[in-house]
C-alpha cells in the first residue's frame, strides 16, 4: 500500500525500523505542538496500540507520520498521532496524509464515523479538512494542552 503524493514523496505503512525517525519528529515538534510527557505515550502507542500507521517519506527520510485506530465495535475510525517535520509543514503533506487515511476509512464498510482527538494548537488544521469540534477538555494532554475532540463531517 504505497501512495505517491508527487514524484518525491510517498506514503507507506510504518515499520518498526521507523521508530527512531518517528520519535525524532515528535521531539522536533515539542513543545510547539506536543507536551514533553507525550513522548512516553507515543512509544507506548507504537508498541501496544498500533493498528494502522503510516509514514511520509522524502528522499528515504521519514518527514511525517499518522495513524488510524478503531473503536471496539470497528464503527468509528480514529485519526491518531499526526506528526510532520517542521520544515515540511504548510506544504500540503499533512493534508495529503490525512486525506489518504480518510479515504482508507471510507473504503471500510463497517466504518460509520471518523474522529480525531487533538489540541487547540492544531484543531484549525482538522477544521479546514472537514472536521467539526465536538468537545473541549482543558489541560487534558498536559498543562496548557487542551483536548479538542472532533468528528469528520464529510461523506463516510
Amino acid at each position: 500500500m504505497v501512495m505517491t503524493t508527487d514524484q518525491s514523496y510517498s506514503i507507506r505503512p510504518y515499520q518498526p525500523a521507523d521508530q527512531a525517525q518517528v520519535m525524532h519528529l515528535l521531539q522536533l515538534n515539542t513543545p510547539t505542538y506536543f507536551a514533553p510527557e507525550e513522548e512516553a505515550d507515543l512509544l507506548h502507542y507504537l508498541h501496544h496500540e498500533l493498528e494502522e500507521y503510516f509514514v511520509v517519506e522524502y528522499q528515504d527520510k521519514v518527514v511525517g507520520c499518522g495513524g488510524i485506530n478503531f473503536s471496539e465495535d470497528k464503527h468509528t475510525g480514529k485519526i491518531s498521532w499526526d506528526i510532520l517535520h517542521p520544515e515540511y509543514q504548510g506544504k500540503g503533506l499533512g493534508s495529503q496524509l490525512l486525506q489518504f487515511r480518510i479515504s482508507r476509512l471510507q473504503s471500510l464498510e463497517q466504518v460509520e464515523h471518523i474522529t480525531v482527538r487533538t489540541s487547540q494548537l492544531v484543531y484549525p488544521f482538522y477544521e479546514k479538512n472537514g472536521f467539526a469540534l465536538v468537545e473541549v477538555v482543558k489541560d487534558y494532554w498536559a498543562p496548557g494542552f487542551d483536548l479538542y475532540s472532533m468528528r469528520y463531517t464529510g461523506k463516510i
